[in-house]
């Protein structure tokens, strides 16, 4: 088999702990989807596709050359349009409200500065730039003062707004590869970034009850192989999701490197991914 990786690091340790699982039997090649093309078309090797494409990079170029691949019959994880869904917050918050999910209640505003004009804002509230990407705008501001504050570095952003729930300050990561779940504590985003600390192992059988099957519903409902549910507990054990990723890092997890592979091959044979019961 032909596994190639749609990424700009290749060496990401996920990737490259797959890599070497896959490499004594399979071929294992990647593309940077930003490496100096000045289109979305790029040569294959000896003109033929790979036999999946695991598509770690979230960027329109990224997306654009998974589409050319799907377009051709391959089979890429995860799709480009699944992907495409998870950058804008927006259609993100519309899927999952549709579906009956517990998501965060989301308004979007054209501009940050906009948002910073309106009186009587429900504070403190939680303001994420509307289209997801790396050093992307998520804070929260507790008053008028704090939003103008805001709008110094991103007064033109688009952005989402969200009421703030109280919670315990950590952010349960649950992280799935074709229905096994993963999992670790991270203090939130909204924290001082020089007090959130390492990622603290979190073991399966402590999370409140449901909470496995609801991020299993998540990827059904956003066609997602491999993706990420940020969820906080918003009292009692209730989940309320914060935020949905494709493809995110999964780092330092034991069984992930192991569970791609597998799902990869699956892929790349027709089978698909196999969901534990």
């Amino acid at each position: 088999m032909r596994i190639c990786l749609i990424t700009p690091r290749p060496d990401h340790p996920l990737l490259a702990a797959t890599t070497a699982l896959l490499t004594p039997r399979h071929e294992v090649d990647s593309i940077d989807p930003g490496a100096g093309h000045e289109a979305p078309t790029y040569p294959v090797s000896g003109d033929t596709l790979a036999d999946v494409y695991l598509l770690k990079a979230r960027t329109p170029r990224a997306l654009a050359l998974a589409r050319s691949f799907e377009e051709r019959g391959a089979p890429v994880v995860n799709s480009a349009a699944a992907t495409g869904l998870c950058q804008d917050r927006t259609a993100m918050a519309e899927l999952a409200g549709s579906a009956g999910l517990p998501f965060a209640g989301t308004r979007t505003v054209a501009t940050l500065r906009q948002l910073a004009a309106e009186t009587d804002l429900p504070y403190p509230l939680v303001v994420k730039s509307r289209y997801s990407r790396r050093q992307d705008l998520v804070a929260r501001a507790d008053d008028a003062a704090g939003l103008r504050r805001l709008c110094v570095e991103w007064s033109d952003e688009p952005v989402v707004v969200q009421p703030f729930t109280a919670n315990s300050g950590w952010d349960h990561k649950l992280w799935v590869i074709a229905g096994q779940v993963f999992a670790a504590l991270r203090r939130s985003e909204l924290a001082d970034p020089g007090s959130r600390g390492p990622t603290l192992p979190l073991v399966l059988a402590d999370l409140p009850g449901g909470w496995l099957d609801l991020v299993r519903r998540v990827g059904s409902v956003f066609a997602l192989d491999v993706y990420g549910v940020d969820v906080i507990d918003a009292g009692g054990g209730a989940p309320l999701i914060v935020d949905i990723n494709a493809f995110p890092g999964i780092r330092g997890q034991a069984g992930a490197p192991e569970a791609l592979a597998a799902l990869a091959l699956r892929t790349a044979t027709g089978e698909g991914a196999v969901v534990p019961g």
